[in-house]
């Protein structure tokens, strides 16, 4: 088997595992890997805009709020936006600061149709590490994937 093939078997066993109702979980540095060997790909960055301005953003990105801000509001827009950028026969991944909202989003796109979405666990900054701060434990910074000061 090819290492696309493999990658996406262990996302997907991942998830059964976890008990995830969409197609598999991924680390942060699977998730670039499958990024750059399966063609029409996406990757959907569900942070909010002031997260992609402040903290940084992911080249390439599809760039969809699940959450706005301010306010810590529900997007009602999501799904229709997330529908204009993405195909429902490409394989998409999801990613937000820690791999909550990413979940739900995955989730969603799921329930709406999407049979190929998978959640990038850890999120672009990772767990909080013993002093409360992010970078230091997981995350697609912490891996040293690409990214942009927003």
């Amino acid at each position: 088997m090819g290492k696309l093939t493999d990658l996406l078997r262990l996302a997907q066993q991942r998830a059964q595992e976890m008990g995830l109702p969409y197609a598999g979980a991924l680390t942060p540095a699977e998730a670039y890997e499958v990024w750059q060997l399966a063609p029409g790909a996406k990757f959907v960055d569900v942070r909010t805009r002031a997260e992609w301005d402040w903290v940084g953003r992911v080249p390439g990105a599809v760039e969809i709020e699940w959450m706005g801000y301010p306010g810590n509001q529900p997007n009602p827009h999501f799904l229709t936006q997330f529908r204009r950028e993405v195909d429902p026969e490409a394989l998409v991944m999801f990613m937000c600061r820690s791999g909550a909202r990413s979940d739900k989003a995955a989730r969603a796109a799921t329930e709406a149709g999407y049979r190929n979405c998978y959640n990038v666990l850890e999120g672009f900054e990772g767990d909080r590490d013993a002093h409360h701060q992010r970078n230091r434990i997981g995350g697609w910074r912490h891996a040293g994937l690409p990214w942009q000061q927003g």
